[in-house]
């Protein structure tokens, strides 16, 4: 029997990115908000709000984060 090894060429996925960043159904990447996980008394509370919510990325982000997820 021959067997012939064929390289399959393919960046791996950064799990570190799969782990911070979500990919929607539509393609558009969300992402906390920095800056939200400690020191929280002295920052204000307009702030505190606006790190609840998920932020979407610029387009140019996005592609970089896709092109390294995938």
């Amino acid at each position: 029997m021959v067997f012939l090894l064929v390289e399959s060429s393919f960046m791996k996925t950064r799990k570190s990115l799969t782990k911070r960043f979500k990919i929607t159904k539509n393609g558009k990447v969300l992402s906390r908000i920095a800056g939200q996980n400690h020191f929280r008394a002295k920052k204000s509370g307009k702030f505190k709000r606006r790190g609840r919510k998920t932020k979407v990325l610029s387009k140019a982000l996005a592609h970089q984060i896709k092109k390294a997820i995938r």
